[in-house]
């Protein structure tokens, strides 16, 4: 004789019904457009950060240029940084600054990114010597 336990272990069934794997993939179509739109983020943020630091030592290594070279006494000046750096260009100005025969040098490197125009400006003060 069987026992009414040994039956009913025999007849349930240990896989999913179809409402619950109709519902994972219900959840999975809503989490994995979501986390691919997390990551996408991530990744431009992270592209756009490397960006701003080449342009920050593009514009350091061009102002200490200047400040050696006394190139910067010819006045406003424009360029690129090819072919090292063909996406980046470089603009800068010279102005009289106070009353103590200073010069303020900015240096502008700009940039595409995403169809926009982005921009880091690096500024300092030189006693010209004549």
């Amino acid at each position: 004789m069987i026992s009414s336990k040994f039956c009913l272990a025999k007849n349930s069934s240990r896989g999913f019904t179809l409402l619950e794997i109709l519902a994972t993939f219900v959840l999975i179509a809503i989490i994995i457009p979501v986390a691919m739109k997390g990551i996408g983020m991530v990744v431009r943020l992270a592209d756009h950060s490397v960006q701003q630091v080449e342009a920050c030592s593009l514009a350091e290594n061009k102002l200490a240029e200047l400040l050696v070279t006394q190139d910067y006494l010819d006045g406003a000046q424009t360029g690129d940084f090819r072919p090292e750096w063909p996406e980046y260009r470089w603009e800068v100005e010279v102005v009289e600054w106070g009353q103590a025969s200073l010069k303020e040098i900015t240096v502008n490197v700009l940039w595409e990114d995403a169809q926009q125009e982005r921009m880091v400006t690096l500024n300092t003060l030189v006693y010209p010597q004549e």
